[in-house]
């Protein structure tokens, strides 16, 4: 019995992995492409900050009262709701034909995104202690699979169209209602009736306080510092690498998803197949602690690319691509975005920012399944609102990185963001050695729950 548990419950865990895989998908789709759409609709760097930010700043709103809410009714509901809320949103932004609706899509998807939430308490639902790292590990792997096969899917299809950015996000829509109907038809209810139960007859605490008790709470409270303040950071990586690779390099949309899914085989190797071995051999607080270290080296990389556009750049297709993307004149061809010339073309650009894309990637696969781990250890019982705190506070740090990062980028330079964030996670790492301890024998008894 013992050696079974600590093993993972594969035949449980399979069904979340399958739904969150399908689901990201669909967002993975959009990813690469997002800066590149808002610039065809005239938008500046600092505009397409903001456009990064509404969907991180709607979640931030969401996702602690959908994670307690789902301690209180179950999760496969919430993820039910919260999926039709991203099926609503890529809809919209299929049609999108100018920079508000771009915009109201982003929102939409935001309102409702408790679906990785609701699956990150199902993962803690069949799991146990010994087992959670690896149980959130896959849906590490999830995101690194979509991350792999999502962006390869809006490459070939951008290829099969003429650019055309509005089909990725008719796909990414299949590939939600997809999820929808596997929550629906295939996913059992995993939180206990009786933990339902016991939440539902639990006094109501409101939203701020369940915050500060956390934050207050030395076993969970430094967890969540670091995870808001790596977030801060990764969320600039992941929102202008894009722009940073158009003005850099001269990668276009399909340019970008390729190595994006470069990006997903990396998150694929690491958390589907070792993390579970990191975690037993190391531990949690030893995988945070290199976690932070390769993602500051990572940022210190990508600040210093060579600023050579790939052998097939040419500025005037780039010019002519970004334009013929609106769906609607605008009156005119002006694009926002600073375009490199046509002159040094070469192959160090894209090289070096490919080798620094590793640590990135093995970084950031390691860094958010530990923290969640340990912090769904220090919960216990109330796993879904711990988890829903945590994904609140990234998102909110989501909300504000691409603004301030966007205005960095425009006002400072494309490598300000990553020199100053590869900077800041260094201090981060100094702060975890000192801060961060072994987690208490017993869990905390504070409240997390609505």
């Amino acid at each position: 019995m013992a050696e079974q548990a600590e093993k993972l419950d594969f035949k449980r865990v399979f069904p979340l992995f399958v739904i969150v895989l399908v689901d990201l998908l669909g967002l993975t789709i959009i990813i690469p492409l997002l800066p590149l759409y808002a610039a065809s609709f005239g938008a500046d760097p600092f505009m397409i900050g903001l456009v990064n930010t509404v969907y991180p700043l709607m979640t931030f709103l969401a996702a602690p009262i959908l994670g307690s809410l789902s301690d209180r009714i179950g999760r496969r509901p919430v993820l039910i709701v919260s999926q039709i809320g991203t099926f609503a949103g890529f809809i919209l932004l299929a049609v999108a034909n100018s920079l508000p609706l771009l915009f109201l899509s982003r929102m939409i998807d935001g309102l409702s995104g408790g679906n990785i939430v609701a699956a990150q308490a199902a993962i803690s639902d069949v799991t146990t202690p010994k087992t959670r790292s690896q149980g959130l590990g896959l849906i590490g792997a999830a995101f690194g699979l979509g991350f792999t096969i999502g962006p390869v899917i809006a490459g070939v299809s951008l290829a099969l169209t003429d650019n055309n950015y509005h089909v990725p996000a008719l796909i990414a829509a299949g590939f939600s209602l997809a999820s929808i109907l596997l929550s629906a038809f295939w996913l059992r209810e995993t939180h206990h009736p009786d933990e339902q139960r016991a939440q539902q007859a639990a006094p109501r605490v409101p939203t701020l306080t369940r915050v500060a008790r956390a934050f207050a709470n030395p076993a969970t409270g430094i967890l969540l510092v670091l995870m808001f303040s790596q977030q801060l950071i990764f969320g600039g990586y992941e929102n202008l690498l894009a722009l940073f690779n158009l003005q850099r390099l001269g990668l276009n949309a399909g340019g970008n998803a390729f190595l994006f899914a470069f990006i997903g085989v990396i998150l694929v190797i690491v958390q589907g197949g070792l993390i579970g071995k990191l975690t037993a051999r190391f531990g949690e607080r030893r995988l945070i602690y290199a976690g932070l270290a390769l993602l500051a080296i990572s940022g210190l990389m990508i600040a210093v690319t060579p600023s050579q556009p790939v052998p097939w750049y040419s500025r005037a297709e780039m010019t002519g691509e970004l334009t013929a993307a609106r769906s609607a004149p605008t009156g005119s061809e002006v694009v926002s975005v600073e375009l490199p010339a046509d002159e040094n073309l070469g192959w160090a650009g894209i090289l070096w920012l490919t080798v620094a894309m590793i640590p990135m990637s093995v970084g950031a696969s390691i860094l958010s399944p530990s923290i969640n781990s340990l912090l769904t250890k220090r919960a216990a019982a109330q796993a879904g609102g711990i988890l829903g705190i945590s994904s609140s506070l990234t998102s909110a740090a989501n909300a504000i990185t691409p603004a301030v990062g966007g205005s960095l980028f425009q006002f400072v330079g494309a490598a300000s963001p990553f020199l100053i964030g590869g900077a800041f996670l260094g201090l981060l790492f100094a702060i975890a050695l000192v801060r961060l301890h072994d987690p208490p024998d017993a869990p905390p008894t504070m409240p997390y729950a609505a």
